[in-house]
C-alpha cells in the first residue's frame, strides 16, 4: 500500500495533467506494488483537490461494466469515479451543443443511461428494487471519457492497468444530458438502446442489457462499494450506469448524434460537436 505522502503526490500529478492537458506516465509502472485500494485513494485525493478549488460533486460514474472489458483489465467487477459540476454539459432538443475540445486531452464518447436519484442509497446490501425506489428518473446520457494518465506507455506501448484507470477517476472527463426523462419502472431498461453517429456515419449501436443485464444492477453495486469508505449516493446525484457501446475517439470538428429509444418509443437525441 502506498503511503499518504505518495498518494497526495500522485493526485497533484493528475491535477497538473488536468491543468496543462499533458498526460503522465503509468503509476502502475512506477509503483508496481500499487493496489486497487491505492487507486481509489489517489482518485479521492484528486477529487478533494477539485472540491478545495470550488468544484461540487454531482454524482458518480460506473465503468468496466462489460465482461469483455473486465477480462481485458484482469478484474472481476466494474470500477467507479466521481462526477463534478464542471464536467456537465446540457443539450437542448433540436440543437447542436458545442463542447470545447480544450476541456479534454484525448476524449472518447460512450453511450449510457443516467439514473437521477431522489432518495439516498446507503450500503451495504442495497438491492435493485431499492435502487428503483430511490430513482426519480432515468435519462439518456453520454460519457466523455478522457485520460490524464496515458493509455499506452510512451516507451513500451503497454496498455495502462486498472490501477491507473481507477486513479484517473475511472477515466471520466464529462457527461452530456438532455434526453427524455422516464420513470425507472416505466421502461424495459435492458431493451433501451441507442445509435451513435459520428459525422453522419453510424459508429456504434447497443442495448443497455450490455450493462450487467440491467443498468440498475450497477447502481446497487456502487452503493454497496461506497459503504466501506463511509460514502453514500445522495438525492439529486447523477449516476452513470455504464457504457453499452465501445468508446469512439473524438477530434475537433466531430459531430456526434446519439439517438435513444426504448420498446415504448423514442427517448430523445443528444447532438453535440467538439470545437
Amino acid at each position: 500500500m502506498l503511503d499518504d505522502t505518495l498518494i497526495a503526490q500522485l493526485a497533484a500529478e493528475l491535477q497538473q495533467s488536468q491543468t496543462a492537458r499533458v498526460q503522465v506516465e503509468h503509476f502502475s509502472k512506477r509503483f508496481p506494488g500499487m493496489t486497487i485500494e491505492d487507486g481509489y485513494r489517489v482518485s479521492r485525493a484528486w477529487v478533494a483537490l477539485q472540491v478545495q478549488a470550488g468544484a461540487k460533486v454531482i454524482g458518480h460514474k460506473i465503468g468496466l461494466t462489460s465482461r469483455a472489458m473486465q477480462i481485458s483489465s484482469q478484474i472481476d467487477e466494474p470500477d467507479y469515479g466521481t462526477l463534478l459540476d464542471f464536467m456537465r454539459y446540457d443539450c437542448t432538443p433540436g440543437q447542436v451543443l458545442d463542447i470545447p475540445m480544450s476541456h479534454f486531452i484525448a476524449p472518447r464518447v460512450e453511450v449510457e443511461l443516467a439514473f437521477i436519484l431522489k432518495a439516498p442509497l446507503t450500503g451495504p446490501n442495497v438491492t435493485v428494487e431499492q435502487v428503483l425506489d430511490a430513482t426519480e428518473y432515468i435519462t439518456p446520457a453520454i460519457e466523455i471519457i478522457d485520460a490524464r494518465i496515458e493509455q499506452f506507455d510512451r516507451h513500451t506501448k503497454v496498455m495502462r492497468k486498472v490501477f491507473d484507470t481507477i486513479s484517473d477517476n475511472a477515466a471520466n472527463g464529462g457527461i452530456v444530458l438532455g434526453g427524455q426523462r422516464v420513470a425507472p419502472r416505466s421502461v424495459d431498461r435492458a431493451w433501451c438502446g441507442a445509435i451513435l453517429r459520428q459525422n453522419g456515419a453510424v459508429e456504434e449501436t447497443g442495448l443497455a442489457a450490455g450493462v450487467q443485464g440491467d443498468p440498475a444492477v450497477g447502481i446497487a453495486w456502487l452503493a454497496n462499494k461506497l459503504a466501506p469508505w463511509g460514502e453514500t449516493l445522495q438525492p439529486g446525484h447523477i449516476v452513470l450506469a455504464g457504457s453499452f457501446t465501445r468508446p469512439v475517439a473524438a477530434k475537433a470538428g466531430d459531430l456526434f448524434e446519439a439517438e435513444y429509444a426504448s420498446p415504448g418509443g423514442p427517448l430523445g437525441t443528444l447532438a453535440f460537436r467538439f470545437v
